[in-house]
């Protein structure tokens, strides 16, 4: 933790030193005082300044401020009472930006406008805090000319955080800015440690609300409810879907959208995860790919959430793996079998853990190591691969060709109940505040029914007339409504019970019946084509991955990348010891387990596998979800699915 502070202390240095060296108009009236302590300017593309202005503070203490915005970051410096050359917490880079609005004083005598700019910067104990910061456009004599100001810094960071053009600086104007996107959240109330939802009330919700999105969010009762409800949508009117769980609910809507006749279509619906499980893998390949340093929990949430308000898709690789029964379904992240199926299904009964019961169940796996007798084939993918390793390649077996990966670039539908929305909604609903815990100023209220944000309480110390908020452009005539949700049960939630865990034993997933064909797959009871490479082993485990993830603190596959049209397979062979699978394991924290040099780890880039048990007995699973045991074959479909990741930021180095 020490080291990432100390890495990003010193990235945002740099930044720093970039954004002020780019200072190239003289700022007018107290910004002159500044002028001898300002650097020589550089020709840096990435800090050139984009945007320029002096505003009071508020407060109002007599306190004036400096800001540039960059494409990389808002540099704020004090001018009065005192100038400062390097201010602390002075540089707020864009990726801890979730969002900024305008607001009016109450009092009729007030000309200025007000900046509020939120950030979740981290704190020196390494965890994010909430901040908004206000800032006071006054340099008019009008309140109308002041509010314009204001709305073209919003128009021009919200632009920039949105990924969207920005014209010249006396073009930039609030109709830069498109309609807000609406989401569809799914929160799975029973995820984790049952914090779901308090997590989603406390963070989530204030900060898309920050960040301008409209959004639905409907609690899921039972498993599958998710699966039932994404196969009745009207997909036109929802621009994303995002659930707060962990894997499995995502698991759900993506075969879901699948099971849907016009699959083709539905599954091209932008899906995201924001973090509320146990596992919670596929965040935390979302975290690696926007640029964020591994993190667990709170932080983990608060990293994808940030990334979510940013907006931005990829393309994502599904995998559609056939069943010993000829049913299909569609997996996004992992087919196990062995010692990771075993300790992901075991450790069911220690979900109130947390994440803790993964280690657990691990060491309780470890204790009564078991290996598998099975036969692994694969259709290998034509690219002529390097080791995955720096020091280490991979041992091979005799009917192994090549193990090492390729070198990359570092209808009707079930009631729907519970229902929380800022689009409109046939029934009202209750208006709760949210709060964030420790923020030093009160979160705006979420509005309902499409109003826009009220704040709760005075953002001002004494004597200071509150602010109310000042939209940038009023409700466009005939604006989307949102899907039909009725009915709607009003109230909280019904919270987990004691124990974490729903009140009734949930039914095994579903098979989906659409999706595209399997042209690389013979039927499962048939002959493998030429070109397909067979293993027959004992093994301690198997594994087919697609992300880099196998949990949130899991790199299992360093260089994996959402669309890079390979399914991971990774397999260890009868004969290890327990000290070493509990290295491999703990080395795979850092994604180091490889250079261990082990030599009962395989690995091997594939197109397609099959997976034959001869053991009669086992635990396979689907994306963390138990299924049927037997013989299991699938195939990598590149590009198939779409997800909400956020812009692509340097791994290992973000704020």
């Amino acid at each position: 933790m020490n080291q990432h502070l100390e890495s990003e202390e010193r990235q945002n240095q740099t930044l720093e030193q970039q954004v002020t060296r780019s200072w190239g108009r003289r700022p007018r009236r107290a910004l002159d005082r500044a002028e001898a302590m300002a650097p020589s300017p550089a020709p840096l593309a990435a800090s050139t300044p984009l945007l320029h202005g002096e505003f009071g503070s508020y407060p109002a203490r007599g306190s004036r401020f400096a800001l540039t915005l960059t494409s990389q970051a808002l540099h704020i410096q004090r001018l009065l009472p005192k100038p400062e050359a390097r201010p602390r917490d002075g540089l707020v880079p864009l990726s801890v930006i979730s969002g900024c609005c305008t607001l009016r004083s109450h009092s009729p005598s007030d000309s200025a406008a007000y900046l509020c700019i939120y950030t979740y910067l981290r704190g020196r104990r390494g965890g994010r805090r909430r901040a908004a910061r206000t800032f006071q456009a006054d340099g008019a004599a009008t309140y109308e000319e002041n509010r314009a100001e204001a709305q073209r810094w919003v128009a021009a960071l919200m632009s920039l955080l949105r990924g969207l053009p920005l014209p010249g600086e006396e073009e930039i104007t609030p109709e830069l800015l498109p309609r807000p996107p609406r989401l569809l959240l799914l929160v799975n109330p029973f995820g984790g440690r049952g914090q779901a939802w308090q997590w989603c009330e406390n963070h989530v919700l204030p900060m898309i609300s920050e960040a301008g999105l409209s959004f639905n969010l409907i609690q899921t009762e039972r498993q599958n409810h998710a699966r039932e409800l994404v196969q009745g949508l009207s997909l036109s009117e929802w621009d994303g879907i995002v659930t707060l769980s962990g894997d499995g609910l995502l698991y759900e809507v993506l075969n879901g959208l699948l099971d849907r006749p016009d699959w083709e279509q539905a599954v091209k619906m932008p899906l995201g995860i924001l973090p509320c499980g146990s596992g919670n893998a596929l965040a935390g390949a979302v975290n690696k790919h926007g640029g964020f340093a591994p993190s667990l929990g709170l932080d983990l949430l608060l990293n994808c959430s940030l990334l979510l308000c940013r907006g931005g898709s990829h393309p994502l690789d599904l995998l559609s793996v056939t069943l010993a029964s000829g049913s299909r379904c569609f997996s996004f992240l992992s087919v196990a079998w062995g010692f990771v199926s075993d300790v992901d299904i075991q450790s069911e009964r220690f979900r109130a853990l947390g994440r803790a019961r993964f280690t657990l169940g691990t060491v309780l796996s470890l204790a009564t190591l078991r290996t598998y007798r099975g036969r692994l084939s694969y259709l290998p993918t034509t690219v002529e691969s390097a080791s995955p390793g720096p020091a280490h390649g991979l041992p091979r077996a005799k009917s192994e060709l090549t193990l090492a990966p390729a070198p990359v670039p570092p209808t009707a539908h079930s009631p729907l109940h519970r229902s929380v929305s800022d689009l409109p909604l046939p029934l009202p609903l209750p208006q709760p505040a949210l709060a964030s815990p420790g923020s030093p100023e009160s979160l705006p209220v979420l509005s309902i029914n499409g109003g826009v944000p009220e704040l709760a309480t005075d953002w001002g110390g004494a004597g200071e007339a509150p602010l109310s908020p000042d939209p940038l452009l009023p409700s466009p005539s005939g604006s989307p409504k949102a899907a039909p949700l009725s009915p709607i049960t009003e109230g909280r939630p019904e919270m987990p019970t004691a124990s974490g865990l729903p009140p009734s034993t949930p039914a095994a997933p579903a098979a989906s019946t659409g999706g595209p064909q399997d042209h690389l797959l013979p039927p499962l009871d048939s002959p493998l084509p030429p070109g397909w490479v067979t293993l027959e082993e004992d093994f301690v485990l198997v594994l087919a991955i697609l992300p880099s993830h196998l949990g949130a603190d899991l790199l299992t596959i360093p260089h994996a990348r959402f669309d890079d049209g390979v399914v991971h397979l990774m397999w260890v062979r009868g004969g290890v010891s327990r000290a070493m699978l509990l290295r491999l394991f703990l080395a795979m924290e850092r994604g180091n387990h490889f250079n261990l040099g082990c030599p009962q780890v395989g690995y091997a880039p594939a197109r397609a596998f099959r997976l034959e048990p001869l053991t009669p007995r086992g635990l396979l699973t689907v994306d963390g979800e138990l299924v049927e045991y037997g013989p299991v074959q699938a195939q990598i479909h590149p590009g198939l699915g779409t997800l909400l990741t956020g812009p692509p930021g340097c791994a290992g180095q973000g704020p």
